[in-house]
C-alpha cells in the first residue's frame, strides 16, 4: 500500500522539506477586503507582515471542501491511502473538511489526523508520517505513532502586541489598553484543542524565560526531543534564542519556525513561541 501525506499551510513546513519528503499541502485562505490569498502560495509570512502595516486586519478561512476532494482524487492515481494532518479542530474546520472530503472520493482511503495544535509542531507530525511512509510502514502503524507522539507534544506562545487579539475580537478594548500599559505579555497554549491563556507575565524577557522553564520541565526525562522556536517576523531574535537553548539543552534538536499569515493574523507581529515533541 502506498500512502500519501497531506498537511495544511498552518504547519509552516519549509518548502524544501515538503519537497524532500513529498508532503502535499492544502492552503487556508487570508482575505483582505475582497482579495483572497492562499497562504504559503500567494502570500508568504514576510509579505503578510508588510501588508498588515497598511491594511485592515484580514479574516481567515479554511480550504473549500472541493480543494480537498480535488487533491485526494489526484493522489488516488498512484496511492491507496492518504494521511491528512491538520491544525487543531478546536480553532478551525480544516480537519473536519478533510474528514468530509474523504467520504466523497473513490479509490483512496483517507485517514484524517487532528494534531490538536498548529505551526511547526503540527509539521513534526507530518514529517514523522512522511518518513514512516517512505519506509513502507502501514497506515495503522503510522497513525498509532502519531497518537503516541501527541502525548509528548506541547507548545507555548507569547503575544507581544495585544492589538491583534483585540481587533480580532478575542480581547476587549479595555483589556488591551490596560494590558499594554502594564506591559502584560500573555502566554497562550492549546488545551482541549483550543487556544487559552496560560499565564499573564509582565515583561517579554520574563515571558520568554517562563517558556524556557516549561521546556525544561517538558524534556526533563533525558530523552531526545525536537523543538521549534516560532516567531512572527523576528528571525534574528529567534536565531539568538536558538543558539542559547542549544547549549542549555543538548538532548533537544532545535529549529526555527514561524507564524505565517493565518496564525499571524490572530497573534500579531512580534509574537514568539516554542513547541516540542519527543523523537
Amino acid at each position: 500500500m502506498k500512502t500519501a501525506i497531506v498537511t495544511d499551510s498552518t504547519a509552516y513546513i519549509p518548502k524544501e522539506l515538503r519537497e524532500k519528503w513529498n508532503i502535499h499541502m492544502i492552503s487556508l485562505n487570508v482575505i483582505f477586503g475582497t482579495e483572497a490569498y492562499q497562504e504559503e502560495v500567494d502570500l508568504n509570512a514576510s509579505a503578510f507582515f508588510e501588508k498588515i502595516k497598511t491594511n485592515e486586519l484580514p479574516t481567515t478561512s479554511q480550504p473549500p471542501i472541493g480543494k480537498f476532494v480535488e487533491l485526494f482524487e489526484d493522489l488516488a492515481a498512484d496511492h491507496d491511502a492518504v494521511i491528512s494532518i491538520h491544525l487543531s479542530s478546536g480553532i478551525s474546520g480544516t480537519y473536519q473538511g478533510a474528514v468530509t472530503a474523504g467520504t466523497m472520493v473513490e479509490g483512496i482511503k483517507v485517514y484524517a489526523f487532528d494534531s490538536e495544535i498548529s505551526c511547526m509542531v503540527q509539521g513534526f507530525y507530518a514529517l514523522e508520517a512522511a518518513e514512516m511512509a517512505e519506509r513502507g510502514e502501514s497506515v495503522e502503524v503510522i497513525m498509532d505513532r502519531l497518537e503516541e507522539l501527541k502525548k509528548t507534544a506541547d507548545a507555548y506562545f507569547m503575544v507581544d502586541d495585544l492589538s491583534n487579539l483585540q481587533r480580532g475580537g478575542r480581547l476587549s478594548s479595555a483589556q488591551a489598553f490596560i494590558g499594554s500599559l502594564l506591559q502584560v505579555k500573555p502566554l497562550l497554549h492549546f488545551e482541549n484543542k483550543v487556544i487559552v491563556p496560560f499565564e499573564k507575565i509582565r515583561t517579554k524577557k520574563k515571558a520568554l524565560k517562563r517558556i524556557v522553564d516549561l521546556l525544561g520541565d517538558g524534556v526533563s526525562d533525558g530523552g531526545e526531543y525536537r523543538a521549534v522556536i516560532i516567531h512572527a517576523n523576528r528571525e534574528e531574535e529567534a536565531e539568538e534564542w536558538r543558539k542559547e537553548l542549544a547549549v542549555l539543552y543538548p538532548n533537544v534538536e532545535f529549529m526555527i519556525g514561524y507564524f505565517g499569515a493565518v496564525i499571524g493574523t490572530h497573534l500579531g507581529e512580534g509574537a514568539m513561541g516554542m513547541g516540542w515533541m519527543k523523537k
